[in-house]
């Protein structure tokens, strides 16, 4: 099937939106946990896992996402010097706002502020990605290997917390998000591999019947385009609403992102 250059494939948008749902799902639990003292636990169980695997659907989308936006550049007949730059710019916004998270946790919880979250990861993916995306199996060896290399880390500490960007930290580290490079970029990275075994030259190579009009769809396909926005601005407006409907007692400083 091929397509146009504009077009999009709206399964991707529809896969970035279930995440989407899975987050705010997930963080309603939290704030409900850590404001309003719920019994249910996030740092275990259904929860952890729900976790988990949203942040692994929005990685490996990232990878895709990356084979797709530079396959419709290429055939657009775009110079790799230009596109760098386009990846690069693209890099260091998505970081920036990583940063602005990390400098708002920092002046409402200094406690557990978030050093290295996921947009600060994807900032840096989408960076370092870049001279990869046209290998095929390479990716998906790297990435298994990035993987492993991030397990076998896991459990080591250091005595400086310069390298919490690489999966290295010091002992009783506490965060609220944490996406080091180790293991983190490995699923970037299969992400890539995917992308370029099934949407190869910006072309879809398996069937897929188009359900892109059906109204549930339709929504989680807006937000998937829109999972920047919505990720940024969720949580203030999530807490604001449990706070108003009396299910959290929020102090003036505990406000966590």
């Amino acid at each position: 099937m091929d397509l146009s250059f504009e077009e999009r494939f709206w399964e991707i948008d529809l896969l970035r939106g279930i995440a989407i749902v899975m987050m705010i799902a997930f963080h309603v639990v939290y704030d409900l946990d850590y404001f309003g003292g719920s019994l249910l636990t996030v740092h275990a169980g259904f929860w952890f896992y729900v976790a988990r695997a949203t942040a692994t659907i929005f990685l490996l989308l990232v990878g895709i996402s990356l084979t797709l936006s530079f396959s419709r550049a290429l055939r657009h007949q775009q110079s790799e010097k230009p596109l760098f730059l386009k990846y690069l710019t693209r890099g260091l916004k998505i970081f920036s706002c990583g940063l602005l998270i990390t400098v708002t946790t920092w002046v409402f919880l200094r406690e557990g502020f978030i050093v290295w979250g996921i947009l600060h990861l994807i900032g840096i993916a989408i960076m370092l990605a870049f001279p990869l995306l046209q290998l095929r199996s390479g990716n998906l060896v790297l990435g298994i290997g990035v993987i492993a290399l991030g397990i076998g880390v896991k459990n080591v500490t250091v005595n400086v917390p310069w390298f919490l960007w690489l999966g290295l930290t010091p002992a009783h580290f506490q965060t609220l998000d944490y996406f080091p490079l180790l293991p983190w970029f490995g699923v970037v990275l299969i992400g890539v591999f995917l992308g370029n075994s099934l949407y190869s030259n910006y072309t879809r190579h398996f069937t897929l019947g188009d359900r892109s009009d059906v109204p549930p769809v339709r929504f989680l396909e807006f937000l998937g385009r829109h999972s920047l926005f919505i990720y940024l601005i969720h949580q203030p407006v999530l807490i604001a609403v449990l706070y108003l409907s009396g299910l959290v007692n929020i102090g003036l400083i505990s406000v966590p992102w």
